[in-house]
């Protein structure tokens, strides 16, 4: 096996080679083969190697961020049921109740940019800890919450621990599993969450029938203790210093202060070492989505020690979102989770109000939605790993993060359709099976396609992947918020047939931005790749 150059490099001679994507990239998992291997930021040599870990103990990591971000899940909807006894016993209004779970969302989608920013630095499993901890205290506080203005305060709180896992959880498999195994992995990861929107009602019906809504919020103390002992005793960080730019961004800014420290000389010999370095090998164009940035070496890492206070979340936001394959992919990515929110939030409405259903059979109605998002999840995941390895055999071995996003298009030809099919059910008051039909159908076919985006995200910003999934939570929390403030009145004023028939021609829209990320995105992303690199330079 060819030792990778960057392990010669001083600390500062891969500076002006930091995102070249030239040489054949060979996975670690290929080590065992001839091939040459390039040691990137993707895939730099580290040591005990998440991505070597054996099946069983990787499949323990899944099981446990997958029991991590089903309570995430569950936290957002398990209220619902209980809403008519808080406003009861809390003498609040319904005003009051529907500004928690306005808020909880809020909070819950946009907390993750600062708990990706912190796991870029300290690693994994601190946030993880710390994150669920912060949703133990805000649960056990509700739960014992003598007025409305407690409860919303501790929803707050609630939302921000419950937020972690939806960055962190997808950042972790990255940091598991080589990019061809992604969309499968990712796929079953997010199945656990995706079920909350419907075991919520059941599990809160439940819950609040049978003793109080109090009991609600003692059922997530409880569940978010099991899973922070999961944590604490079985879990072990799958971050990699040498494998996050954020890490390596800020590292090169203080060598480059330790350097300014010792004077001018150090810095001329340097400059004179990066000019030798960069001439040679990286001559060919092979732009692999398993390539990346190179990778300052570990014993210039151990030089300096980075902090809490290094942490700064807005430069690398502003850094996914700048690019504009991401902000368009993000944005029709935060669209798809409110379209998802809207129709959980309003189905539970026309139950209620038209088929005169309780919270125990509103909830097993929603488990529809619930379990055609679950297959859409898994069989979308194992459909875009199949596609991008097609596509990467067709051509030539080669691959880019935007081949994955051929698989949405065998999904978008039907979910608009499903979507005008459940908005007349539900406006003609058809029998009960159809609306299951639709809630299914729609469920299946929005997250086949958001399994997709997702791991497209990941692909797309190597050394990035917590916060490119921060960012795709906040404009999913954003859009959400707007979803949750609007979705009643509109159902009000043109009942569910006028309401989804426009969130149909929402997801045609949705679904022209994701074909065009398809077709142009590889164009821009390589664009946005050189002017980072020219920035970085002219620094």
């Amino acid at each position: 096996m060819a030792v990778s150059q960057s392990t010669n490099l001083s600390p500062i001679e891969v500076r002006n080679v930091e995102f070249h994507t030239d040489t054949q990239t060979h996975s670690p998992s290929s080590t065992l083969s001839n091939g040459p291997v390039k040691l990137d930021i993707e895939h730099t040599l580290v040591e005990d190697d998440p991505r070597l870990w054996s099946n069983t103990k990787k499949t323990a990591v899944l099981l446990i961020i997958s029991g991590a971000s089903m309570f995430a899940g569950l936290a957002t909807n398990i209220q619902n049921p209980a809403n008519a006894q808080i406003e009861q016993q809390l003498h609040t209004t319904s005003g009051d109740i529907s500004l928690s779970l306005s808020l909880f969302i809020l909070v819950q989608g946009n907390c993750p940019i600062i708990w990706s920013a912190i796991s870029e630095i300290k690693g994994r499993k601190l946030v993880y800890l710390l994150s669920i901890a912060l949703f133990i205290l805000g649960s056990a506080i509700v739960a014992v919450s003598r007025t409305i203005g407690l409860v919303i305060g501790m929803r707050i709180v609630q939302g921000a621990g419950s937020s972690a896992v939806w960055a962190i959880g997808a950042a972790t498999l990255a940091d598991i599993y080589e990019p061809h195994q992604r969309g499968t992995m990712m796929g079953v990861y997010y199945s656990a969450p995706l079920l909350g929107p419907s075991l919520g009602p059941i599990l809160g019906g439940a819950l609040t029938q049978g003793l109080s809504w109090r009991a609600v919020f003692w059922f997530l103390v409880i569940w978010g203790g099991i899973i922070f002992l999961a944590f604490l005793f079985l879990f072990k960080d799958t971050f990699r210093k040498e494998r996050s730019v954020t890490y390596q961004n800020v590292l090169k800014r203080r060598l480059r202060e330790q350097l300014l420290s010792e004077g001018t000389d150090k810095l001329r010999k340097i400059k004179i070492s990066q000019e030798s370095e960069v001439d040679g090998e990286n001559k060919t164009a092979s732009k692999d989505v398993e390539a990346g940035q190179m990778v300052i070496p570990a014993s210039a890492i151990e030089e300096v020690k980075l902090t809490i206070t290094d942490v700064n979340p807005f430069p690398p936001y502003l850094s996914i979102v700048s690019r504009m394959n991401n902000l368009v992919i993000l944005t029709a990515s935060g669209l798809t989770f409110a379209f998802s929110f809207s129709i959980t939030y309003t189905c539970a409405r026309t139950l209620s109000m038209y088929y005169n259903y309780d919270a125990l059979k509103t909830g097993l109605v929603l488990l529809a939605y619930g379990i055609g998002c679950m297959f859409g999840s898994i069989l979308g995941g194992r459909w875009s790993d199949r596609t991008l390895a097609r596509l990467k055999a067709a051509n030539g071995g080669v691959s880019f993060p935007e081949m994955r996003l051929e698989s949405t298009k065998i999904a978008m030809l039907w979910l608009p359709l499903s979507v005008i099919g459940y908005a007349w059910v539900c406006q003609e008051r058809v029998h009960i099976a159809a609306v299951c039909v639709m809630l299914f159908l729609a469920g299946f076919l929005s997250v086949w396609i958001y399994s997709s985006t997702l791991a497209y995200l990941v692909d797309a910003n190597i050394g990035r992947s917590s916060m490119a999934v921060a960012s795709n939570s906040s404009f999913r929390g954003i859009s959400a918020f707007v979803a949750a403030e609007i979705a009643v009145p509109l159902q009000d004023s043109i009942g569910d047939g006028g309401l989804y028939t426009l969130w149909a021609c929402v997801v045609v829209v949705i679904e022209c931005m994701i074909l065009l990320v398809l077709y142009k995105g590889r164009k821009w992303r390589e664009a946005s790749v050189e002017r980072e690199k020219q920035k970085l330079d002219a620094n």
